[in-house]
């Protein structure tokens, strides 16, 4: 045997003795990770089962609530729906309190513009879902010329909103029916000059625009009636 052999075989027995010096004192941890390992990977396993049978029932109860919104009363349809947004995962129980708005708005429209309201102010909802609340609630009472739904509207009309076109048409919409042609030219300008407006809203907006430049419709004082004619004649008796 070679001196290099010898000493390879050497260092081998001395790694293995360091091996099994290291298994005797820390083999009770090693097998402690090791079910660890096994439990955490069981329970994640679980975990995910668990969600899976949850957001599958949380499914079929929301189908139930939308066949009853089509079948029945819009109270029905709000029970229901509120019956999911209160057993449901985070995502179905949006989704409900989103239909379930609706639902109180087709009823009570200042109902559904508060339901609508507490899920914008919810800080768990995404940017893009408390906007469109937020914009469903303000067309509500748009109608009702609600100061608070006008500026929500206004908001939402911003170049970075998601919901601008909306809010840009339903408020020149607003201001034609208020006669204020030159506030109802403002907004559709906007519209006009957004690259991104959609193609049906640009058909929409040749009939806004030429409201506008028609301005308010002059109505003419009524012509007198000409004066009546004459009686005829009676005619004359035979003799």
């Amino acid at each position: 045997m070679s001196e290099n052999d010898f000493i390879r075989e050497v260092n081998e027995e001395y790694r293995r003795d360091r091996l099994a010096q290291v298994w005797t004192r820390y083999s009770g941890v090693f097998i402690g990770l090791a079910v660890l390992v096994v439990l955490g990977v069981g329970g994640w396993r679980y975990w995910q089962h668990a969600q899976t049978v949850q957001a599958e029932a949380a499914s079929q109860r929301f189908e139930e609530a939308v066949r009853r919104a089509r079948t029945g009363t819009p109270e029905d349809a709000e029970k229901a729906f509120a019956g999911v947004v209160a057993e449901a995962p985070a995502g179905y129980r949006l989704l409900a309190r989103l239909r379930a708005a609706a639902e109180a708005g087709k009823a009570d429209p200042a109902a559904g513009a508060k339901a609508y309201a507490a899920i914008a102010d919810d800080a768990s909802a995404g940017t893009g879902l408390r906007d469109l609340a937020r914009l469903r609630g303000a067309l509500l009472l748009v109608d009702q010329d609600d100061p608070n739904a006008l500026n929500a509207l206004q908001s939402l009309a911003a170049p970075s909103s998601t919901f601008r076109h909306t809010a840009r048409e339903t408020l020149g919409l607003v201001a034609l029916r208020k006669g204020d042609f030159e506030g109802a030219g403002r907004w559709f300008d906007q519209i006009a000059t957004d690259r991104e407006t959609p193609p049906g809203l640009r058909q929409r907006l040749e009939i806004y625009v030429a409201l506008v430049a028609g301005g308010p419709v002059q109505v003419s004082a009524a012509a007198p009636p000409p004066p009546a004619a004459p009686p005829p004649p009676a005619p004359e008796a035979t003799r």
